[in-house]
Protein backbone atom coordinates (compact mmCIF):
# COMPACT_ATOMS: atom_id res chain seq x y z
CA UNK A 1 0.00 0.00 0.00
CA UNK A 2 1.28 3.29 -0.99
CA UNK A 3 2.89 5.81 2.14
CA UNK A 4 0.57 8.39 1.29
CA UNK A 5 -2.12 5.92 2.34
CA UNK A 6 -0.83 4.77 5.14
CA UNK A 7 -0.09 8.17 6.59
CA UNK A 8 -3.66 9.17 6.55
CA UNK A 9 -4.47 6.27 8.75
CA UNK A 10 -4.39 8.66 12.03
CA UNK A 11 -6.02 6.95 14.82
CA UNK A 12 -4.98 8.76 17.49
CA UNK A 13 -7.73 11.35 18.89
CA UNK A 14 -5.19 13.88 19.42
CA UNK A 15 -3.47 13.78 16.45
CA UNK A 16 -6.71 14.10 14.69
CA UNK A 17 -7.24 16.92 16.17
CA UNK A 18 -3.91 18.25 15.87
CA UNK A 19 -4.40 17.50 11.84
CA UNK A 20 -7.50 19.44 11.21
CA UNK A 21 -5.86 22.36 13.13
CA UNK A 22 -2.27 22.52 11.96
CA UNK A 23 -1.28 25.68 11.78
CA UNK A 24 -4.17 27.57 12.93
CA UNK A 25 -3.38 31.08 14.15
CA UNK A 26 -5.05 34.21 15.17
CA UNK A 27 -4.72 36.67 12.30
CA UNK A 28 -6.36 39.76 14.38
CA UNK A 29 -3.69 41.99 13.47
CA UNK A 30 -5.02 42.72 10.15
CA UNK A 31 -8.74 43.16 11.00
CA UNK A 32 -7.44 45.75 14.05
CA UNK A 33 -6.34 47.72 11.25
CA UNK A 34 -7.77 47.03 8.27
CA UNK A 35 -11.37 46.01 9.59
CA UNK A 36 -13.14 44.51 6.32
CA UNK A 37 -16.17 46.58 4.88
CA UNK A 38 -17.90 45.65 2.08
CA UNK A 39 -19.07 46.72 -1.64
CA UNK A 40 -21.27 45.78 -4.16
CA UNK A 41 -18.58 45.39 -6.74
CA UNK A 42 -14.97 44.77 -7.61
CA UNK A 43 -14.22 48.40 -8.68
CA UNK A 44 -15.43 51.76 -7.05
CA UNK A 45 -13.90 55.06 -5.53
CA UNK A 46 -13.19 55.63 -1.88
CA UNK A 47 -12.63 58.79 0.07
CA UNK A 48 -9.15 59.93 0.91
CA UNK A 49 -8.83 60.87 4.73
CA UNK A 50 -6.65 64.30 5.42
CA UNK A 51 -7.57 66.64 8.07
CA UNK A 52 -10.62 67.84 7.27
CA UNK A 53 -12.18 64.83 8.28
CA UNK A 54 -11.25 64.74 11.55
CA UNK A 55 -11.59 68.78 12.43
CA UNK A 56 -13.47 70.30 14.96
CA UNK A 57 -15.39 73.09 13.90
CA UNK A 58 -16.42 76.03 14.78
CA UNK A 59 -20.57 75.51 15.42
CA UNK A 60 -21.44 77.89 17.91
CA UNK A 61 -24.26 80.67 16.01
CA UNK A 62 -25.58 83.53 17.49
CA UNK A 63 -28.78 84.92 17.41
CA UNK A 64 -29.78 85.91 13.56
CA UNK A 65 -25.91 84.82 12.38
CA UNK A 66 -25.14 83.09 9.46
CA UNK A 67 -24.50 79.55 9.83
CA UNK A 68 -21.39 78.43 10.24
CA UNK A 69 -20.07 77.28 6.68
CA UNK A 70 -17.23 74.56 6.40
CA UNK A 71 -14.74 75.95 3.85
CA UNK A 72 -14.41 72.37 1.69
CA UNK A 73 -10.78 71.50 0.28
CA UNK A 74 -10.75 69.13 -3.14
CA UNK A 75 -11.93 65.70 -1.98
CA UNK A 76 -9.22 63.10 -3.03
CA UNK A 77 -9.50 59.33 -3.39
CA UNK A 78 -8.33 55.97 -4.15
CA UNK A 79 -9.54 54.03 -7.14
CA UNK A 80 -10.52 50.60 -5.64
CA UNK A 81 -10.04 47.33 -7.94
CA UNK A 82 -10.18 44.27 -5.49
CA UNK A 83 -8.20 40.79 -6.33
CA UNK A 84 -9.79 37.80 -6.24
CA UNK A 85 -7.80 35.16 -3.73
CA UNK A 86 -8.53 31.56 -4.25
CA UNK A 87 -7.37 27.86 -2.64
CA UNK A 88 -8.46 24.67 -3.49
CA UNK A 89 -7.73 21.38 -1.54
CA UNK A 90 -7.56 17.87 -3.94
CA UNK A 91 -9.16 14.57 -2.09
CA UNK A 92 -8.55 11.66 -4.34
CA UNK A 93 -11.25 9.06 -3.52
CA UNK A 94 -9.06 6.69 -2.50
CA UNK A 95 -7.52 9.00 0.26
CA UNK A 96 -11.19 9.54 1.85
CA UNK A 97 -11.68 6.08 1.72
CA UNK A 98 -8.71 5.11 3.68
CA UNK A 99 -8.35 8.12 5.91
CA UNK A 100 -9.46 7.88 9.56
CA UNK A 101 -9.93 11.76 9.89
CA UNK A 102 -12.38 13.99 8.28
CA UNK A 103 -10.41 14.97 5.32
CA UNK A 104 -13.02 17.13 3.80
CA UNK A 105 -13.04 19.42 6.92
CA UNK A 106 -9.05 19.23 7.36
CA UNK A 107 -9.08 20.43 3.29
CA UNK A 108 -11.20 23.14 4.46
CA UNK A 109 -9.05 24.28 7.71
CA UNK A 110 -6.04 24.51 5.30
CA UNK A 111 -7.64 26.84 2.31
CA UNK A 112 -9.04 28.93 5.47
CA UNK A 113 -5.80 29.74 7.10
CA UNK A 114 -4.28 29.76 3.70
CA UNK A 115 -6.60 33.13 2.72
CA UNK A 116 -6.25 33.87 5.95
CA UNK A 117 -3.05 34.24 6.33
CA UNK A 118 -2.15 35.83 3.12
CA UNK A 119 -4.61 38.65 4.05
CA UNK A 120 -2.67 39.58 6.99
CA UNK A 121 0.65 39.16 5.37
CA UNK A 122 -0.95 42.17 2.81
CA UNK A 123 -2.01 44.44 5.31
CA UNK A 124 1.18 43.74 7.51
CA UNK A 125 3.09 44.58 4.06
CA UNK A 126 1.31 47.79 4.20
CA UNK A 127 1.46 48.60 7.55
CA UNK A 128 5.15 47.96 7.97
CA UNK A 129 6.72 50.30 5.02
CA UNK A 130 7.76 53.30 6.29
CA UNK A 131 7.15 54.78 2.75
CA UNK A 132 3.56 54.51 3.39
CA UNK A 133 4.40 57.28 6.42
CA UNK A 134 5.05 61.41 6.55
CA UNK A 135 8.23 62.08 8.32
CA UNK A 136 6.13 63.13 11.13
CA UNK A 137 4.04 59.78 11.09
CA UNK A 138 7.59 57.75 11.65
CA UNK A 139 10.61 56.38 13.54
CA UNK A 140 13.55 54.27 13.34
CA UNK A 141 14.87 53.19 16.48
CA UNK A 142 18.79 52.67 16.50
CA UNK A 143 21.89 52.27 19.42
CA UNK A 144 20.35 53.29 22.69
CA UNK A 145 16.80 53.99 21.79
CA UNK A 146 16.18 50.50 21.14
CA UNK A 147 14.17 48.54 23.35
CA UNK A 148 16.68 45.66 23.82
CA UNK A 149 18.66 48.50 25.31
CA UNK A 150 16.86 47.80 29.25
CA UNK A 151 19.04 50.86 30.57
CA UNK A 152 18.83 53.54 27.91
CA UNK A 153 15.60 52.99 25.79
CA UNK A 154 12.36 54.51 26.73
CA UNK A 155 9.34 52.04 24.99
CA UNK A 156 6.76 54.29 27.06
CA UNK A 157 8.09 58.18 25.93
CA UNK A 158 8.06 56.31 22.32
CA UNK A 159 4.52 55.53 22.64
CA UNK A 160 3.56 58.83 23.99
CA UNK A 161 5.66 60.63 21.28
CA UNK A 162 3.92 58.65 18.90
CA UNK A 163 -0.03 59.41 19.88
CA UNK A 164 0.94 62.83 20.12
CA UNK A 165 1.73 62.80 16.40
CA UNK A 166 -1.34 61.49 15.66
CA UNK A 167 -3.37 63.54 17.71
CA UNK A 168 -1.74 66.78 16.22
CA UNK A 169 -3.01 65.74 13.22
CA UNK A 170 -6.26 63.69 13.32
CA UNK A 171 -7.38 65.81 16.79
CA UNK A 172 -8.24 62.47 18.15
CA UNK A 173 -6.11 59.66 19.82
CA UNK A 174 -4.53 56.58 18.38
CA UNK A 175 -7.16 53.39 19.45
CA UNK A 176 -5.39 51.18 18.24
CA UNK A 177 -2.11 49.25 18.20
CA UNK A 178 -0.25 46.48 16.60
CA UNK A 179 3.16 44.95 17.76
CA UNK A 180 5.54 42.29 16.88
CA UNK A 181 5.76 39.32 18.34
CA UNK A 182 9.55 40.31 18.52
CA UNK A 183 9.35 43.52 20.10
CA UNK A 184 6.60 42.58 22.79
CA UNK A 185 9.11 39.60 24.12
CA UNK A 186 11.46 42.41 25.08
CA UNK A 187 8.59 45.13 25.81
CA UNK A 188 6.98 42.76 28.49
CA UNK A 189 10.57 42.08 30.08
CA UNK A 190 11.91 45.97 29.82
CA UNK A 191 13.35 47.55 33.30
CA UNK A 192 11.20 50.77 32.74
CA UNK A 193 8.05 48.91 31.78
CA UNK A 194 8.14 46.40 34.79
CA UNK A 195 8.79 49.96 37.17
CA UNK A 196 5.40 51.25 36.11
CA UNK A 197 3.65 48.30 37.22
CA UNK A 198 0.99 49.02 40.00
CA UNK A 199 1.89 46.18 41.77
CA UNK A 200 5.22 45.04 43.74
CA UNK A 201 6.15 41.68 42.65
CA UNK A 202 8.42 40.55 39.53
CA UNK A 203 6.23 39.77 37.12
CA UNK A 204 6.12 40.22 33.60
CA UNK A 205 4.34 43.05 32.25
CA UNK A 206 0.83 41.87 30.36
CA UNK A 207 -1.53 42.68 27.79
CA UNK A 208 -3.93 44.58 30.39
CA UNK A 209 -0.94 46.56 31.51
CA UNK A 210 -0.05 47.73 28.32
CA UNK A 211 -3.99 48.80 27.88
CA UNK A 212 -3.52 50.88 31.31
CA UNK A 213 0.14 52.38 30.61
CA UNK A 214 -0.47 53.36 27.03
CA UNK A 215 -3.84 53.93 27.37
CA UNK A 216 -4.83 52.45 24.27
CA UNK A 217 -7.93 50.12 24.33
CA UNK A 218 -7.59 47.75 21.55
CA UNK A 219 -3.73 46.16 21.46
CA UNK A 220 -2.64 43.11 19.55
CA UNK A 221 0.23 40.96 19.24
CA UNK A 222 1.07 40.39 15.80
CA UNK A 223 2.06 36.54 16.49
CA UNK A 224 0.92 35.44 13.05
CA UNK A 225 4.24 33.39 10.67
CA UNK A 226 4.65 32.50 7.25
CA UNK A 227 7.10 30.31 4.66
CA UNK A 228 7.29 30.93 1.43
CA UNK A 229 6.39 28.29 -1.68
CA UNK A 230 9.07 25.98 -1.94
CA UNK A 231 10.77 26.83 1.27
CA UNK A 232 10.05 25.46 5.34
CA UNK A 233 12.25 28.80 6.76
CA UNK A 234 9.62 30.42 8.48
CA UNK A 235 9.30 34.22 9.39
CA UNK A 236 7.20 36.48 11.22
CA UNK A 237 4.78 38.34 9.79
CA UNK A 238 5.00 41.32 11.71
CA UNK A 239 8.80 42.26 12.66
CA UNK A 240 9.97 44.33 15.16
CA UNK A 241 7.92 47.26 14.67
CA UNK A 242 5.03 48.94 16.28
CA UNK A 243 1.97 50.37 14.44
CA UNK A 244 -0.32 52.73 15.92
CA UNK A 245 -3.50 53.80 14.38
CA UNK A 246 -7.06 55.50 15.01
CA UNK A 247 -9.70 53.01 13.52
CA UNK A 248 -13.62 53.75 14.47
CA UNK A 249 -14.96 50.95 16.81
CA UNK A 250 -17.74 48.52 14.93
CA UNK A 251 -20.83 49.96 16.43
CA UNK A 252 -23.10 46.90 17.72
CA UNK A 253 -25.82 45.91 15.27
CA UNK A 254 -24.86 48.28 12.43
CA UNK A 255 -22.27 47.41 9.86
CA UNK A 256 -18.96 50.07 8.96
CA UNK A 257 -18.80 52.29 6.12
CA UNK A 258 -15.44 52.88 4.67
CA UNK A 259 -16.80 56.90 4.36
CA UNK A 260 -15.70 56.69 8.03
CA UNK A 261 -12.36 58.13 8.77
CA UNK A 262 -9.76 55.94 9.57
CA UNK A 263 -6.54 54.60 9.37
CA UNK A 264 -7.20 51.30 7.08
CA UNK A 265 -9.69 49.44 5.30
CA UNK A 266 -10.05 45.58 3.70
CA UNK A 267 -12.59 46.49 0.70
CA UNK A 268 -14.43 43.15 -0.34
CA UNK A 269 -17.03 42.40 -2.66
CA UNK A 270 -20.15 41.48 -0.89
CA UNK A 271 -21.36 37.48 -0.77
CA UNK A 272 -17.54 36.49 -2.38
CA UNK A 273 -16.41 34.50 0.60
CA UNK A 274 -17.11 31.25 0.58
CA UNK A 275 -16.48 27.65 0.10
CA UNK A 276 -17.40 25.52 -2.59
CA UNK A 277 -16.32 21.57 -4.04
CA UNK A 278 -16.41 20.09 -7.20
CA UNK A 279 -15.18 17.19 -8.62
CA UNK A 280 -12.47 16.85 -11.29
CA UNK A 281 -12.51 13.72 -13.45
CA UNK A 282 -14.77 11.69 -10.94
CA UNK A 283 -12.12 11.00 -8.50
CA UNK A 284 -10.96 14.24 -7.39
CA UNK A 285 -12.67 15.84 -4.82
CA UNK A 286 -11.83 20.12 -4.83
CA UNK A 287 -12.38 21.54 -1.61
CA UNK A 288 -12.21 25.40 -2.81
CA UNK A 289 -12.38 28.59 -0.96
CA UNK A 290 -12.44 32.19 -2.64
CA UNK A 291 -12.12 35.79 -1.17
CA UNK A 292 -12.51 38.77 -2.96
CA UNK A 293 -11.05 42.27 -1.57
CA UNK A 294 -8.01 44.50 -1.11
CA UNK A 295 -6.47 46.20 1.52
CA UNK A 296 -6.22 50.26 1.50
CA UNK A 297 -4.39 52.28 3.95
CA UNK A 298 -6.80 55.42 3.12
CA UNK A 299 -5.47 57.68 6.18
CA UNK A 300 -2.00 57.74 6.89
CA UNK A 301 -2.21 60.37 8.74
CA UNK A 302 -4.25 58.38 11.92
CA UNK A 303 -1.34 55.87 11.99
CA UNK A 304 2.31 55.53 13.14
CA UNK A 305 5.03 53.08 12.83
CA UNK A 306 7.78 52.58 14.79
CA UNK A 307 10.31 50.64 13.55
CA UNK A 308 13.45 48.61 14.38
CA UNK A 309 12.70 48.26 17.92
CA UNK A 310 14.99 45.18 18.73
CA UNK A 311 18.90 45.09 18.29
Amino acid sequence: MPQRLSNLRVVDPVLTQLAIGFGANIFGAAEALFPLVEIDTEAGKIPKFGTEHFKIYNTLRALRASSNRIQPSDIDGFDINLDEHDLEYPIDYRESAEAAFPLRSHATNVVTQGIQLRREKYCADLAQNAANYAASNKITLSGNSQFTDGTNSDPENVISDAKDAIRAQIAKDPNTMVIGHSTWKVLKRHPKMRELLSTASKRLVRMEDLQDIFEIENIVIGSSVFSADGTNAVSDVWGDNIVLAYVPQKQQDMERSMYDAAYGYTIRKKGSLMMDSRTEDGKIELIRQTDIYRPYLVGATAGYLISDTNA
